[in-house]
């Protein structure tokens, strides 16, 4: 009996011995990250038959060390710690163009209020040299932020490129370990049977839990407990003991643009498109670039391109103070088309601008299909993914959203694709041209006036000038004159049409050298000039119009561009200016604001998730104290057994002697 009370008190000390340790190895990882709980799981040693008697216990025996595990809840936080961080990304980066767009004091805003404000002071003193200086300075100082808008947002571009490069490094690192541990897990074994190595595997978890804070992955659990790891729409990134390879390459769409690829057993990379590497901070990046940042460039440099492109066509339509007809003001962007790195063909793509109101803030792909000679084109708008015509090659050059395309040079195959980016560099093209002074074209082109000596009340207006009149300007002086009997007027430039607009807008057009009918307060235009008469005029009266020599004393056409400001030159006619750069700062804050909503509530979930998987697989310290406790009074109370049959086996020894 004494020898069975030794064997039970020194399992029960074997026992102890191992609740004490798991309990110490606890406490010991309470802070390391993704560590589990571990448990030694103590069961009874059986019993002994004894004839006549029954069973008795044979003692204690530890079975096995599990971990408080639960499979369910660490998807579940892995899930929502990956969009939690491609939220807090996405905001990180938009507050930055929110910040930068809706500057008070060192934005665009202020600066293009200044700058009309000066063309007006030059309308209203065009001969004053300070003013008109103010002006050109002012123009200079709103190019200058448009540039540097448009470099910070560059700027902004390319710091994501190296935050892709930093996270892909990441994930190819936490999937060669997660591969390596796949196999230390094989070459221990026992993991489909009873011991289970729990450190190996809380450290695998941990590598899943930080590469689902990268980019959103699936976890699939292979027979021998090995993790296969997949991320985007499939791709392979762990099978087992081996790791895919990601790499960073220039986008073959846009090479601006960095993109994540995968190395496949050729060892080729094959780029991955943006839309399927969701969640994590790499996804939030991703999408912060394709919903944030391309639009926002796109909207700077349509609102610069519409600025340079109006406020030049208005400039030419004045005089400056020798006389001359205006110049361009501002240089203006060109819209880009830029060939997939993979096209097989050798076209080459022209865009122009045909009409700067109609443009969009989107980016357009044209994507080459069919056989040759019967090739087709399809062009679709990148904002709303709509297609917006296909075209065969009669059929350019084409026109969509105020671009003109013709194709430059070479030919198309089938497969090819094009990136058309009509506005994405207007802000950075934007500079003054018109930097002298003296050059600023204030005045208008045309005098009108009536010859000394008119009978009758009639006054002709001041012309308004469109850009037919850059086609056949004024070389002399054209003298109307007013006949009463017939009621008509004569002496329109010879090779000229006229057109006459009534006030209920009804139009009627005379041919070059036809006497025009006059009826007071009809609007009549000839050669992009458009003038009016009212009153009564009396035969023989006359009404000139001749070229300006000198615009020192008229700031009509200054102030033709300085109403540019508040004029719906935009959208289709529907937004000016200030309209459009209001609806870009909205739109950003808007959407800074909604993810940082989504970001905070996703914060709490988040914390909530953590806290349920913590309750079941985090160290309570106090419970651990507790156990050391409890376990070492088991420690001591089968020492005192193991005291209990050595005294036994000692006083039987001591009756035989």
């Amino acid at each position: 009996m004494s020898n069975s009370m030794f064997y039970i008190g020194l399992s029960g000390l074997n026992a102890a011995q191992a609740s004490l340790l798991t309990a110490g190895h606890n406490s010991a990882n309470f802070a390391t990250p993704g560590y589990s709980r571990q448990t030694a799981v103590v069961g009874s040693g059986g019993g002994t038959y004894a004839p006549s008697v029954g069973f008795f216990g044979n003692g204690a025996a530890v079975t096995n060390v599990v971990r408080s595990y639960d499979q369910y809840l660490t998807s579940q936080l892995n899930q929502a710690q990956g969009t939690n961080e491609a939220l807090s990304t996405f905001f990180s980066q938009v507050s930055q163009i929110d910040n930068l767009l809706a500057n008070q004091t060192a934005g665009l805003a202020p600066l293009m209020q200044t700058f009309f404000t000066s063309v007006q002071g030059v309308a209203n003193t065009p001969s004053d040299p300070a003013a008109r200086q103010q002006m050109v300075s002012a123009a200079q100082a709103v190019a200058n932020q448009y540039r540097s808008m448009s470099l910070q947002l560059n700027d902004m571009n390319s710091g994501v490129n190296q935050q892709i490069s930093g996270n892909v490094d990441q994930i190819n690192t936490l999937a060669d370990q997660i591969a390596n541990i796949n196999k230390q897990i094989t070459l221990v074994g026992g993991v489909d049977g009873t011991q289970a190595p729990n450190d190996l595997l809380d450290q695998r978890d941990q590598m899943v839990s930080d590469l689902g804070k990268l980019v959103a992955t699936k976890v699939v659990v292979q027979d021998g407990g090995q993790y296969n790891v997949f991320i985007g729409n499939g791709q392979t990134l762990v099978l087992g003991a081996k790791a895919s390879t990601l790499q960073v390459v220039n986008s073959a769409a846009d090479p601006s643009r960095s993109a994540v690829a995968v190395i496949n057993a050729n060892g080729k990379p094959v780029e991955m498109q943006d839309s399927v590497l969701t969640g994590g901070s790499l996804g939030g990046l991703l999408q912060f670039r394709n919903e944030a940042l391309g639009d926002a460039q796109n909207s700077l440099g349509r609102i610069a391109i519409s600025l340079a492109d109006t406020f030049n066509a208005q400039h030419k339509l004045g005089v400056d103070l020798s006389g001359a007809l205006g110049q361009d003001f501002f240089s203006q962007a060109s819209p880009s088309a830029i060939s997939n790195d993979r096209n097989k063909g050798d076209m080459k793509l022209a865009p122009t601008f045909s009409d700067v109101g109609q443009l969009t803030t989107s980016d357009y792909t044209l994507t080459v299909s069919g056989a040759p000679g019967a090739l087709a084109y399809s062009l679709t708008r990148l904002s709303d993914n709509k297609v917006i015509n296909t075209y065969s090659d009669a059929d350019f050059p084409v026109t969509f959203d105020g671009v003109t395309m013709a194709i430059g040079s070479g030919k198309a195959q089938s497969g090819d694709s094009f990136l058309i980016q009509p506005t994405r560099n207007g802000g950075r093209d934007l500079s003054v041209i018109a930097t002298d002074p003296a050059k600023l074209a204030a005045a208008n082109p045309v005098l009108t006036g009536n010859v000394a000596g008119n009978q009758g009340t009639g006054v002709i207006s001041a012309p308004v000038i469109d850009a037919a009149y850059l086609n056949a300007p004024l070389t002399g002086t054209t003298t109307l004159t007013y006949d009463k009997a017939t009621n008509t007027l004569t002496g329109f430039p010879s090779n000229a049409s006229v057109s006459v607009t009534s006030a209920d807008g009804t139009t009627q057009i005379y041919n070059p050298g036809t006497p025009v009918p006059y009826t007071a307060g009809a609007k009549m235009r000839f050669d992009g000039v458009s003038i009016s008469i009212t009153g009564s005029p009396s035969t023989g009266d006359q009404f000139t119009l001749k070229p300006n020599s000198s615009g020192v004393s008229d700031g009509s056409n200054a102030l033709l561009l300085g109403a540019l400001q508040s004029k719906k030159t935009m959208n289709a006619g529907t937004a000016s200016f200030n309209d459009s750069y209001s609806q870009l700062v909205s739109s950003v804050g808007n959407k800074t604001r909604q993810v940082q909503i989504a970001s905070t509530a996703q914060t709490s979930l988040t914390a909530q998730i953590k806290a349920a998987q913590q309750s079941v697989s985090g160290v309570n310290q106090d419970e651990e104290t507790a156990n050391l406790l409890m376990f070492q009074q088991m420690y001591q109370a089968n020492a005192k057994v193991i005291q209990t049959a050595s005294t036994m086996f000692d006083a039987v020894l001591g009756i035989h002697t």
